[in-house]
């Protein structure tokens, strides 16, 4: 696959983002999950393998960031950044220049994948008249901030297909969504799973925007097709062909016999493991919807499951964490279940 300038220059820039990731914040816990933007499915995601380890009695940050680029290289080189949720086509990106750069090779070591997720799809809210995807050339387009997941593939789906729009622009959704709103943008990518919180904003007008179409046949085969249900969004009516990547939460393969870091990291990733596996129809009735979707075995060709993953899943783990203790019941309340007890049985 011939790749633009753009995205070749990403690779060739991989150095630059490390060095900005090298640490983590002073007063971060000493577990965290790099995640994405306020509005996407990322961040909520995280936020609800937060709940499981807090209910263990463990505490996890959850990070903000660019997106999948940005968390692949955090797994790799950002002390306390155990996880990182990352696309699939952000693996094949990183696979495809680890042959061909050696810093880009550098990178990838180590790193592996926790756990398989969900299909996301790639949202192209646009004006009415962009009524395909090649109707972007010689239009103002929004790809995604650089380090993103939206950046990425926003530049190969434009790369593969031939398409030039008059102007892109490295902007992130929230301001995207404004200077589209405001006339000042004909289209904007952003790759999340559906539904995603921005897209629920009722001033978005169905009759002057809406989220166009993706029926080229070289992006429905590198991709995954997918239809997106009408009225999944307020604006959107009808249903809409899209295409979609797949998420993956990513590790680090620490060493569980190694140094005293390494060891903590390790037990918090078999941690993290064995409470998504056993809990995961927990997940599925109270987390974000897209845990409904979680496919736990289809895992990315050409990456391999962390140890520590493997020991966290395996029958005879006991997880690290213990859940908090209850609160004893009050003398009424004891005297009410022994009632309740004596009528119907327990």
């Amino acid at each position: 696959m011939r790749l633009s300038k753009p995205l070749r220059t990403l690779a060739l820039g991989l150095g630059l983002v490390l060095a900005s990731l090298s640490s983590g914040a002073a007063q971060e816990p000493p577990i965290n999950i790099m995640t994405g933007s306020p509005t996407g499915t990322y961040i909520q995601f995280g936020r609800d393998m937060q709940n499981l380890m807090a209910n263990c009695g463990q505490q996890m940050g959850v990070v903000e960031s660019a997106g999948s680029l940005e968390n692949f290289l955090g797994v790799r080189q950002r002390r306390q950044t155990q996880f990182g949720i990352v696309q699939n086509d952000v693996l094949e990106y990183m696979q495809t220049f680890a042959g061909q750069d050696p810093a880009v090779a550098r990178t990838i070591r180590g790193v592996r994948i926790a756990f398989p997720l969900y299909d996301e799809e790639v949202h192209i809210l646009g004006v009415k008249d962009i009524g395909s995807l090649a109707d972007l050339a010689g239009r103002r387009v929004a790809i995604g901030t650089e380090n993103s997941g939206t950046f990425l593939t926003s530049s190969l789906m434009l790369s593969l297909t031939g398409i030039e729009p008059a102007e892109k622009l490295t902007i992130g959704p929230q301001e995207a969504l404004a200077a589209l709103k405001a006339g000042d943008l004909d289209a904007f990518f952003y790759v999340t799973g559906a539904p995603a919180p921005i897209y629920a904003d009722e001033d978005i007008d169905g009759d002057r925007f809406h989220l166009v179409p993706v029926a080229d046949d070289t992006l429905r085969s590198v991709y995954t097709p997918t239809t997106l249900a009408a009225g999944t969004y307020p604006f959107q009516t009808e249903p809409v062909d899209l295409v979609a990547v797949k998420a993956v939460l990513m590790t680090f393969e620490y060493d569980m016999r190694g140094n005293a870091y390494h060891r903590a990291a390790c037990d918090a990733v078999s941690d993290l493991s064995s409470l998504i596996l056993t809990r995961l129809d927990d997940l599925r009735e109270d987390g974000h919807p897209k845990w409904q979707q979680v496919d736990l075995e289809a895992i990315p060709p050409g990456w391999d499951i962390s140890a520590c993953v493997n020991r966290g899943i395996s029958p005879d783990y006991v997880a690290s964490c213990t859940a908090p203790e209850a609160s004893p019941d009050s003398d009424a309340n004891a005297a009410y279940r022994r009632n309740i007890c004596a009528v119907m049985g327990c």
